[in-house]
């Protein structure tokens, strides 16, 4: 499923930040189904290091949430907002992009007010597409 898309010299602008990203990715060596790090984690990273993508990772994406102990505090998978998170397997989010999300033992349930959307597990959210409201960023 397609998360983002950007095209032109604003993407173009943001590939010296995403590869600056995947340098700096802390677990690079480490991989764990759940609650993390895992491919979910790697991308929520790069989000949290490039917030130009607006980035707006699905409810269902397990390990989006996983972060270290040292860092309980910080940005949310958008890059904007703030999230408090407990390897992942307990916290909450409020973030520009997610909306509030509350993660207990993996399962992530919240509400996205643009667009208007639940965010459920399992399923990832019911309401408008997040391509769309993307769409709609980038015309403006």
């Amino acid at each position: 499923r397609l998360l983002v898309e950007h095209r032109g010299a604003a993407a173009e602008a943001m590939i010296p930040q995403i590869e600056a990203a995947i340098a700096s990715y802390p677990w690079p060596d480490s991989y764990r189904v759940w609650p993390g790090p895992n491919s979910n984690t790697f991308i929520a990273h790069i989000g949290r290091e490039v917030p130009a993508l607006k980035l707006d990772m699905p409810a269902n994406a397990v390990g989006k949430d996983f972060r270290s102990l040292r860092h309980v505090v910080g940005l949310p998978p958008s890059g904007r907002g703030v999230q408090v998170s407990v390897l992942g397997v307990a916290g909450v989010t409020l973030g520009v992009e997610e909306g509030f999300e509350v993660n207990v033992l993996g399962l992530n349930v919240g509400l996205d007010v643009s667009p208007l959307k639940l965010r459920l597990p399992f399923i990832g959210g019911v309401g408008r597409d997040n391509l769309q409201k993307q769409r709609e960023g980038d015309e403006e």
